[in-house]
């Protein structure tokens, strides 16, 4: 058993938590980064599979995402455009198979406007909500005591048009049922992002990937911290006193170490919080709260070809349909790599329904799918592989937590209030990035300006 004196104990080896210790080692403060996996990387993780490069976990890189870009190119990794040239292919709600270009889904005229009408309004209430405080903003109840489903046919009679739009919220992003969470939810995955248009547009969402995986950011870190950092880890009692003069003393013990330190960082999603034994226990409004936050569901799949056969078919490998086992498929081929590689996304209902089904029955329904809109060579993949983040023992669900109908504008406010010195720091927290590696970095960094401040203040009373 290690026993270790830091300043700062970070419970979680992702980017959220590594960027915090990273930028605490900069400031002067000495860290320890405990982490329960054998790897680092939290819910992004490359991985070769049967010989073939995939990103288990998060990869893509949007323009507004400035934190990470600036990560990216501090550490010196590379970046390169996601394949998109060519036709895209639309499944409608009648069952019809159709190719398009541009941002537009080839829906009815009468589909088209109703599509309209609701970005419009999503647009409108993501400026002027924000991603900072929602649940700060007058309409935050009335906006957070109806589902995203009721919300959008309360705006809309078109059937079509409501599933559309929640593809991009619910299927795409939140990976629950529209029903399962708040409007104020859905607005606030649109602040996040800069506005619904930008969650719309694939070509700006999933704009680049990183040159050798995403899980570089975090490796790279963590080779800097060095034995900082310390695997098959987990925390499980963290104690903390405060003495007559204000400052905290904390113990956080876990499998392999003892760190004795003044400030914790708890770097892992709030559905996790409940793992750590904590002495005092945590407030009452901290054990109601991560009560109502819970990651959603989605089989993230990875087919590879000997060629992207899509390409020489004049397609782009992107392809929607809200009523579809597999709702999105795009081209994720890696950079300089002669294979194709296609990935596609199997989310919440969906998801459970594919669960119930035998491995082999499983792959065939996911293939016939992707079949479905790319044509029948899509049926034989070299390698097939399904990333299941719910059944991950440290992580539980994907892609990042979201609270119940109701729980944002309750506990939103809170959700970021130091428990003397425990700090919470997660994309599951963050404003602008939510959910993203983005929004991981973004709380790292202000996590340990917070810490950094919290250091000086008691060194003065000292």
């Amino acid at each position: 058993m290690l026993e270790l004196d830091r300043d700062v104990v970070i419970a979680g080896a992702g980017p959220s938590g590594l960027t915090a210790a990273r930028e605490l080692k900069k400031a002067g403060l000495s860290v320890a980064v405990l982490e329960a996996r054998d790897r680092v990387g939290g819910r992004t993780w490359t991985d070769t599979i049967d010989g073939a490069m995939l990103e288990i976990g998060g990869q893509w890189v949007s323009p507004d995402q400035t934190a990470l870009l600036a990560l990216i190119e501090e550490l010196g990794l590379q970046t390169y455009s996601r394949y998109r040239d060519g036709e895209s292919v639309y499944i409608g709600a009648d069952g019809k198979h159709t190719l398009y270009t541009g941002e537009t889904f080839p829906v009815s005229e009468t589909t088209a406007v109703e599509m309209d009408k609701l970005t419009t309004l999503l647009d409108a209430l993501a400026a002027e909500i924000g991603p900072e405080e929602p649940w700060a903003h007058p309409k935050a109840r009335e906006l957070d005591t109806v589902s995203f489903h009721h919300w959008l046919r309360q705006n809309s009679t078109d059937e079509e048009a409501c599933n559309n739009i929640g593809l991009f919220i619910a299927g795409g992003m939140l990976t629950k049922p529209a029903h399962a969470f708040s409007a104020l939810q859905a607005v606030l995955m649109a602040a996040s992002a800069g506005s619904f248009t930008n969650l719309t547009d694939e070509d700006f969402i999933l704009d680049k990937r990183v040159v050798g995986g995403m899980q570089q950011v975090s490796l790279l870190q963590a080779a800097e911290l060095g034995d900082d950092v310390v695997l098959d880890s987990p925390v499980r009692t963290i104690t903390w006193a405060e003495d007559a003069g204000g400052a905290h003393r904390v113990t956080a013990v876990s499998e392999r170490a003892t760190v004795n330190a003044r400030f914790v960082i708890m770097a892992v999603p709030p559905n996790l919080y409940s793992r750590v034994s904590f002495n005092p226990p945590l407030p009452r409004r901290q054990h109601q709260m991560h009560q109502h936050q819970s990651l959603g569901l989605v089989i993230k799949v990875h087919a590879v070809y000997s060629t992207p056969f899509w390409r020489a078919d004049g397609l782009s490998g992107t392809a929607f349909g809200a009523g579809a086992i597999v709702q999105e498929v795009y081209d994720n081929t890696n950079h300089e790599d002669a294979r194709g590689t296609l990935v596609g996304f199997v989310s919440d209902e969906k998801a459970d329904a594919m669960f119930e089904l035998s491995a082999e029955d499983r792959r065939r329904a996911i293939l016939e799918s992707i079949a479905a809109f790319l044509g029948p060579k899509a049926l034989e993949p070299e390698v097939y592989y399904e990333s299941d983040w719910g059944s991950e023992e440290w992580t539980r669900g994907a892609y990042a937590a979201s609270y119940d109908l109701g729980g944002l504008h309750r506990y939103g406010k809170d959700q970021l209030k130091p428990v003397g010195p425990i700090y919470w720091c997660s994309s599951d927290l963050a404003a602008e990035g939510y959910q993203h590696v983005d929004g991981a970095v973004r709380m790292g960094q202000m996590t340990a300006a917070r810490i950094v401040t919290a250091a000086d203040r008691a060194s003065v009373a000292s």
